[in-house]
């Protein structure tokens, strides 16, 4: 990466004598310099800055960076009371609504993994003893799962077929059976690339079980695929920074409706987290969206200037969100297409179900992740294996989200088709 630093003007001082604790008068203390304001030099060098080469990341998350995000990323130390920072995270706050088509819900921007978003719904929205429904998709089913009894709730679980989704059916069936405070699915399950239908979710919840919340885990899913969150009526979407919404890792970001709120303001007991707890948050979130700093912990200050950056790109650049969540479609068919001319599989069990921003493929037969991904590595070429627990040895993942799947003359997409030609026809005939 290229660095760069604000020319400084020399600081020269002439003095009559040099001066020693004896003298009779202090040291000439020369004035620093002024220097030029940070926007003045973020702009000054924004336009020659670009990333170093390195090898094309094209796993389900994190993702690749556009130039101005990694830049946004290394701006320089700010204090999070800072009055420059405080209008910056109030953007990232209001832009994060709108990325979710949402007018009033009101986001978390906390520092820590998409994982943190579970604590969050465990801790604020369900109280020890409370029934919870979670619609198993994969790995990531399991763990909300896991979670959700970490903190004392009462979890009953559909299991999906692997590949698949839950029926509806089940899930109308299970909420007419037994009273649940939450039900919670995983849109885009980064463990199998299934993608679950949130709008149908969500209308079956409130058809059977009006008062049942939907918390949707969109850690892989937000800004690549379609969430309208008020008309859906959605009432919690979690998500992370390093996917879809192509920034770093390390901001767990989460989208709680109005009544949330209510239902976490209304618990018979407290929070049962102290990081992750609502009491601490929502004043913060509050504050820094009305102008104003407060204080529970440090947030991630330069995490924030590049998630904003990303954010500007998503919601106010020439290609509107719309088009964005077009172009991932358009990506992942045109991706999806190029790996079945090769001969692979696709591990959801139909197309329909396959998310828009990644794509899992079963390894050939004969050959397995050590056959392929070190040689993908060779051709600068980074894939992720497989990460379920029954399966994890059988397929691979490749991530198309961000400015991977919405800018076409970076040609990314083209360089991970070519690097797996080659490296299936290299390891076939290595076997052969």
């Amino acid at each position: 990466m290229s660095l760069f630093r604000a020319s400084v003007p020399a600081r020269v001082c002439l003095q009559r004598a040099p001066w020693s604790p004896s003298s009779l008068s202090p040291p000439t203390f020369c004035p620093l310099p002024i220097l030029p304001s940070v926007p003045a030099i973020s702009s000054r060098f924004m336009s020659s800055f670009h990333q170093e080469p390195h090898k094309l990341l094209v796993i389900p998350g994190p993702i690749e960076v556009t130039d101005e995000v990694l830049y946004a990323n290394a701006h320089p130390s700010m204090s999070h009371v800072s009055p420059d920072f405080i209008p910056v995270f109030g953007d990232a706050i209001r832009m994060t609504r709108d990325v979710l088509f949402t007018k009033d819900a009101q986001p978390f921007l906390i520092a820590g993994s998409g994982t943190l978003g579970w604590d969050q719904v465990s801790a604020n929205l369900v109280e020890p003893g409370e029934n919870a429904l979670v619609l198993n998709t994969g790995y990531f089913g399991d763990s909300f799962a896991d979670c959700l009894r970490t903190y004392g709730a009462t979890v009953d679980e559909l299991l999906a077929p692997f590949g698949g989704t839950v029926p509806l059916a089940e899930i109308e069936a299970a909420l007419k059976a037994k009273k649940y405070k939450i039900v919670t699915f995983t849109h885009v399950d980064t463990s199998t690339g299934v993608l679950s239908d949130a709008k149908a979710i969500a209308a079956t919840v409130r058809s059977a079980s009006p008062d049942t919340l939907v918390v949707a885990d969109a850690v892989c899913s937000v800004a690549s695929e379609e969430i309208r969150f008020d008309a859906w009526g959605l009432d919690v979407v979690l998500t992370a920074s390093q996917k879809g919404l192509g920034a770093p890792p390390g901001l767990s970001i989460l989208v709680a409706s109005e009544r949330a709120i209510k239902t976490f303001e209304s618990r018979k007991s407290p929070a049962t987290s102290y990081y992750a707890s609502w009491k601490k948050w929502l004043p913060i979130m509050e504050a820094y969206e009305s102008g104003n700093a407060a204080y529970f912990a440090t947030p991630p200050v330069n995490l924030i200037y590049a998630y904003h950056a990303s954010l500007k790109q998503i919601t106010k650049s020439s290609v509107s969100l719309e088009e964005r969540l077009r172009l991932h479609k358009e990506s992942s068919q045109r991706f999806k297409k190029g790996a079945e001319g090769l001969g692979l599989k696709q591990l959801p069990l139909d197309g329909s179900v396959a998310a828009n921003g990644m794509t899992a493929l079963w390894f050939p037969e004969g050959l397995g992740a050590s056959d392929l991904l070190p040689r993908l590595a060779q051709r600068n070429v980074i894939v992720a294996g497989g990460l379920h627990k029954d399966y994890k040895l059988k397929y691979f993942r490749i991530g198309h989200m961000g400015v991977s799947a919405i800018d076409g003359e970076r040609g990314d997409l083209d360089t991970v088709l070519a690097a797996l030609t080659d490296s299936l026809a290299e390891a076939k005939t290595k076997k052969a």
